[in-house]
């Protein structure tokens, strides 16, 4: 039998976390570092801004359809074997990437660093879930996804730093290196974790898990406005730092430097706020995940349209911090609460099904930009966005009132609802 996590010391979940944390940052590192580089890279290889958009879509779309075939995989096979594989592909893909000769040979390199990196995730966020209890879970996810910020942070400003050298071919082969190195002493670590024992986790019986998912309708709702935020993130991601270079005619590193500073860093606050604010939360109410999630998406719209529409880098600046504190939200329990309405064995599933819906839609916001940033404008595609962004957080509030405690209870069957105060007692109720 299995042990429950609750039963996991501290010190093993810090050091899981820790070493999972290290490889998701290197993971974003190699990913966004050439978005950075889009200057230099069209010049090198004489892209238009159409095949600069494939940069980002070909990645989204091949990574988005593999991962639900890495979320399946994960549910049934180690996932500490997943991870570690995963990193050593990708980060040889990364040295490949500057071996790049032409576009095509370029956007080859991203496709291949989808289907690498696809089987990282899922896999990750599931280890992750399972060494931790529910009242704990959404800390502990936010805490690992931090090194999704920090990462696009770093990545960003050593590929803008590296890419005003003339060496950005220079900026994958030490990023490729570094992750093939990284990979022994994480290899080792995994290697003493035994998954059926240590962890609350347990084979799926079943390969298309995605049927089992597809009858909870506050998951399907989750796949139909998860996406939504990201296309507006994947935007910001792609394109910022190019925009704010033609906004307001300053250079590469400087570009990456404020967009990394400014809405990576409190994108970081609002992970750790949202997690710690989900985890208390849940103590009164077991919507606490969904409700942080309709507040990501009302308070980011007015802060997505600023972005694009303000008038000076100053302003501009203050939105960006107001969208990375508030996507945060949203970025640390997306997961968690998607793990309050599936069982245990399907989780890898749902983090890969749920960054399907994400990637697929998400990979033609930079698509999108590339094509029509000189007819439509930037900043009417991202006010375009911030109504959508209020129609999704309305979505999610129908959820929480007609059909999430429904879906809730079914996946937890002998936990009680809430706790209602009554004297100096505590009645709980479902």
């Amino acid at each position: 039998m299995p042990r429950d996590s609750t039963t996991k010391t501290p010190t093993f979940v810090w050091w899981l976390i820790a070493f999972m944390w290290v490889a998701y940052f290197l993971n974003y590192c190699d990913r966004q570092a050439i978005f950075s580089m889009k200057t230099a890279v069209s010049k090198d290889l004489q892209m238009s801004d159409e095949l600069l958009g494939l940069i980002g879509a070909i990645f989204l779309w091949v990574y988005g359809i593999g991962c639900p075939i890495a979320g399946q995989l994960a549910d049934r096979v180690a996932k500490k074997k997943l991870v570690v594989w995963s990193l050593v592909i990708w980060s040889i893909v990364t040295l490949a990437t500057g071996l790049s000769t032409s576009a095509w040979m370029l956007l080859v390199m991203r496709g291949a660093m989808g289907i690498s990196e696809s089987l990282f995730m899922p896999a990750a966020i599931a280890l992750t879930a399972n060494a931790t209890p529910p009242a704990k879970r959404s800390f502990a996810v936010s805490l690992l996804t931090t090194a999704q910020i920090a990462g696009s942070a770093a990545g960003g400003i050593f590929g803008g730093w590296m890419a005003e050298q003339g060496m950005w071919r220079t900026a994958f082969f030490a990023l490729g290196i570094i992750g093939v190195v990284y990979a022994v002493p994480y290899l080792m670590f995994l290697s003493k974790v035994q998954e059926d024992t240590e962890l609350e986790t347990k084979s799926s019986n079943q390969w298309l898990t995605i049927f089992s998912l597809a009858r909870v309708p506050t998951f399907i709702l989750l796949c139909l406005t998860f996406p939504i935020f990201v296309f507006g993130l994947w935007m910001l991601y792609s394109w910022l730092p190019k925009f704010l270079e033609d906004k307001f005619m300053i250079g590469s590193t400087e570009a990456a430097f404020y967009t990394s500073m400014y809405m990576q860093a409190a994108t970081l606050v609002g992970l750790f706020s949202g997690g710690m604010m989900a985890d208390w939360l849940f103590k009164f109410t077991k919507a606490s995940r969904m409700w942080l999630l309709v507040g990501s998406f009302v308070l980011s719209a007015p802060c997505i349209y600023g972005i694009g529409n303000s008038t000076t880098l100053s302003m501009t600046c203050v939105c960006m911090v107001g969208f990375g504190l508030f996507g945060g939200l949203l970025m640390g329990n997306i997961f968690p609460a998607a793990f309050e309405v599936v069982s245990a064995d399907a989780r890898a599933s749902a983090v890969g099904i749920l960054n399907f819906f994400g990637a697929i839609l998400s990979g033609f916001a930079p698509l999108v930009v590339g094509t029509w940033r000189e007819s439509i404008g930037m900043e009417k595609m991202l006010a375009v966005t911030s109504v959508a962004y209020w129609i999704a957080g309305a979505i999610l509030i129908l959820t929480i009132a007609t059909i999430y405690k429904k879906d809730w209870v079914r996946v937890h069957p002998q936990q009680l609802w809430v706790a209602k105060k009554s004297g100096s007692h505590c009645i709980e109720s479902r």
